[in-house]
């Protein structure tokens, strides 16, 4: 199974070209259970991140453009009156994919960002009074640009606290940009991606992952430093009790990719800024990543 995940990694690298880190840590939260929020300036490849990973894991993958005028109903389908039957039918909406990218999700209104909640939390969509599973694996990537803030809505702490990581692509480097350009210079390559494993394997990853050990030192050193979050003065809001499972979870997720049946704490130290700055509500103006390291640094490790 590691053979797949690394077929996995080289046929994502066909498409993204030298964001190794980055690819990485979108497996980890697909392998994880959880979601990606990817924090960028357009153009850099993230919506080609996302397409990618759906025709790799040979999955249905769905857009939404996120508006302004967007609705809550475009998100999760409504029920429609069918003449011939003289009955409701149920016409899904886009939520019912195993990839899911909700482009600048920031410009979508509260309500409709609200949409999300139980979906990515519950994996079921209730319409009225109707709960309807979505497919496994159901796996949310979500943009948005964190320079442009005009028209843009603010995600609210309930919804970013339901992004396993949070991370951001970046400008490739020179000779990055180069080979980009000798890729693609006969056409998009995503057209000629073929799936290298399938839904059903992802299922099978994950489950594998969950059975990676975590010592019990290792889980009080991922409790101290989600505890010493909401102590922290610089803090105004400190880490939730779903961010302390979700940097388990991804500990395991990574243990796994590296091979391993146990997690150390290497693997909390390198994903800890990405799956709790964003969980966090700094004060006085702070940024969020720096509290992280900060703490890390503070935190005695096991």
């Amino acid at each position: 199974m590691r053979q797949q995940i690394e077929t996995l990694t080289e046929n994502l690298g066909r498409t993204i070209v030298g964001k190794a880190d980055a690819i990485r840590l979108v497996i980890v939260a697909l392998l994880a259970g959880g979601h990606a929020l990817l924090e960028d300036v357009p153009g850099v490849g993230k919506t080609l991140l996302a397409k990618s990973l759906a025709r790799s894991i040979d999955g249905r993958f769905q857009r939404i453009q996120c508006t302004p005028d967007l609705l809550p109903t475009d998100i999760t389908g409504t029920n429609i009156w069918n003449q011939s039957s003289r009955e409701f039918e149920f016409l899904a909406g886009p939520v019912f994919a195993n990839i899911l990218l909700a482009d600048e999700i920031n410009r979508a209104t509260p309500r409709t960002q609200s949409a999300l909640l139980e979906v990515m939390e519950e994996q079921q969509v209730t319409v009225d009074g109707v709960s309807r599973r979505v497919p496994k694996p159901f796996f949310v990537i979500a943009t948005q640009n964190p320079i442009e803030y005009q028209g843009t809505f603010p995600l609210p702490e309930a919804q970013m606290d339901r992004f396993t990581v949070s991370l951001s692509l970046g400008y490739p480097s020179e000779a990055e940009e180069l080979q980009m350009l000798q890729r693609h210079q006969g056409g998009m390559l995503i057209s000629e991606l073929s799936p290298c494993i399938s839904t059903e394997d992802v299922l099978e990853l994950r489950q594998l992952c969950s059975e990676v050990k975590v010592e019990t030192s290792l889980q009080q050193y991922i409790l101290n430093i989600v505890r010493a979050s909401r102590e922290a003065e610089e803090v105004s809001l400190g880490v939730s009790p779903r961010g302390t499972v979700a940097l388990q979870r991804t500990a395991q997720a990574l243990a796994f990719l590296d091979g391993r049946e146990y997690a150390i704490p290497d693997d909390v130290k390198y994903l800890a800024p990405h799956v709790l700055a964003h969980r966090l509500i700094p004060a006085g103006g702070r940024r969020a990543k720096p509290i992280v390291e900060q703490l890390l640094r503070s935190v005695p490790i096991p």
